[in-house]
């Protein structure tokens, strides 16, 4: 599911990166045959503004992302100078190195990559999963971290997928859930995510019975009204939650704070965070052992990817069960 406003600009810069390496490289600029002179060391306005309208066009770069053109440098490339693009919306920035020709005619962008770095590896360094309840065999080869939404549609399908892993590996895999709840289009999402966070410092299997019932009931608690206030939907939640506690016999005092003063929104902005630094911009997003999976992919293609890290933790064609 792909979001508005303060996930379009990850999403946005995601893509940039991605399409800018496959159809940018080598691309020609309008330009006159001659680069307009600026001063020594210095792009001109002219050019600029080329460089600009260029990055705008190719990329479809929104209005309200800015963009500054750093001066030129020596670039490693013979015949191009390197010069840094900033694209900025509100408190989002990001950098990337485009290359121009000397003659002012081409603009380029080439992405390097460091083939003695593993980025699987890499993207699951960037995950702490501290504390986070685990499903499956907690020493399992296999990680499934999926970034979740307690209130998206796409995030319930995707739950019954990775259930009917679990089943099929349920000693070969372990899934951990993380919170990244799109607020601006699910009232009560937030909500499910720090009271499932309350349910986790006490039990871990109360957690995962709240992550099940909310994925299939979502109808139930955002209700048939379409008039229906945001809290009445938080209550319904919060009813979900105390309902679960008793049944785990948990501390029912204690769970009531935790829901009340919500004393678990911390986890979950960290948990946000988190996913925005790993470019998440859609629900549901899973790493199967770093491996990114982004929408309901469905329980073929998850099954597809688990074989496929099963087969490198293990060396050998078949996997264990």
């Amino acid at each position: 599911m792909f979001l508005p406003s303060r996930r379009l600009y990850v999403s946005f810069l995601r893509s940039l990166a991605i399409a800018a390496f496959s159809i940018c490289v080598g691309c020609s600029a309008q330009t006159p045959s001659a680069q307009p002179q600026g001063k020594p060391g210095e792009l001109s306005p002219q050019l600029h503004k080329r460089i600009e309208i260029q990055i705008r066009s190719h990329f479809s770069v929104p209005e309200q992302v800015a963009i500054a053109i750093s001066n030129p440098k020596p670039s490693e490339i013979s015949g191009y100078d390197a010069v840094t693009v900033t694209m900025s919306d509100g408190d989002k920035e990001k950098e990337y190195e485009f290359l121009v020709s000397k003659d002012g005619k081409t603009l380029a962008r080439l992405t390097k990559f460091d083939i003695t770095k593993d980025p699987y590896e890499e993207a699951m360094a960037k995950i702490n999963l501290a504390g986070r309840p685990i499903r499956g065999n907690k020493d399992a080869k296999v990680t499934i971290v999926n970034y979740d939404d307690f209130e998206c549609p796409f995030c319930a399908r995707m739950h019954e997928a990775i259930l009917d892993a679990l089943k099929k590996y349920p000693n070969s895999i372990r899934v951990i859930y993380k919170d990244y709840p799109l607020t601006e289009i699910h009232p009560w999402a937030d909500r499910a995510a720090v009271d499932s966070n309350c349910l986790a410092v006490q039990n871990n299997d109360a957690y995962w019975d709240f992550a099940d019932y909310v994925h299939a009931n979502q109808a139930a608690i955002t209700g048939k009204d379409q008039h229906r206030t945001e809290p009445g939907m938080e209550e319904a939640v919060d009813k979900v939650t105390l309902d679960i506690g008793r049944k785990h016999n948990l501390n029912v005092d204690q769970l009531q704070a935790c829901v009340k003063d919500q004393s678990q929104k911390a986890a979950m902005k960290s948990s946000v965070a988190e996913a925005n630094g790993l470019d998440v911009s859609a629900t549901p997003t899973m790493f199967v052992n770093g491996e990114r999976l982004e929408g309901a992919v469905g329980e073929e293609a998850l099954d597809d990817v688990i074989k496929k890290h099963l087969q490198e933790q293990n060396g050998a064609a078949g996997t264990a069960k």
